[in-house]
């Protein structure tokens, strides 16, 4: 990988520090609403992948009970994202040396579009980006290579000479599945034992280690 290398981002733990906002709507649905007593570590094991497929780990595999779960989920973390959405600190600055090097850059979740989309722009990020793909942009989702493809289709580039960016395992066995370079993002929501497990091609401690790391 080089400066100009195209890039691919995951959004929450990545780009924006949801890390509280997701813990806070997690605990209220599953253990307020639901009656459950999930510590943390187990609310937030499955962050990175699709929200119907964290609540149906909580339901037993029940889709209806695990569907109405979601929307719980969904109309709480609606009305709380605002006062607490923003970017890691840094970020901004070193997205924009990125884009001054020529990188083409895009964001890749399994967050919908909508509340993506206005997460990046209320944190003065969407402007870096040609392109998102939220959850209900494609029929795919990570840890499947799907939605990273299509991704590397609209930068026009091949897999092999994109750089997938994640904070989760998820994020890095669904780059690797789809043949880019993989980074580890270390500030984000999982510990570095289970992301240096996923063999990544990259493990940096910040987005400006990153550039630096590019030769930007």
């Amino acid at each position: 990988m080089n400066a100009a290398s195209p890039i691919l981002f995951d959004l929450d733990g990545t780009l924006l520090d949801t890390h509280d906002m997701i813990l806070e709507s997690m605990q209220y649905t599953i253990n307020e609403v639901d009656g459950q007593n999930q510590n943390d570590e187990k609310l937030m094991a499955g962050v990175g992948t699709p929200l119907l497929d964290q609540m149906l780990h909580f339901t037993a595999g029940n889709k209806t009970r695990a569907e109405g779960l979601v929307n719980i989920y969904r109309a709480y973390n609606d009305a709380i994202h605002d006062e607490n959405i923003h970017a890691f600190p840094g970020t901004k600055e070193a997205l924009g040396m990125l884009a001054q090097a020529g990188c083409r850059m895009g964001v890749v979740t399994s967050k919908r579009h909508a509340m993506a989309q206005r997460g990046l722009e209320m944190s003065g990020l969407a402007d870096h980006f040609q392109f998102l793909i939220g959850h209900d942009d494609w029929p795919e989702h990570k840890p499947a290579p799907g939605p990273i493809l299509r991704g590397c289709e609209l930068l026009g580039v091949a897999p092999r000479h994109c750089l997938y960016v994640g904070d989760s395992p998820f994020d890095i066995q669904a780059g690797n599945a789809a043949g880019c370079a993989t980074a580890a993002a270390l500030w984000g929501m999982f510990p570095c034992e289970a992301l240096a497990a996923e063999r990544p091609t990259l493990m940096c401690d910040s987005l400006t280690e990153l550039a630096d790391r590019l030769g930007i």
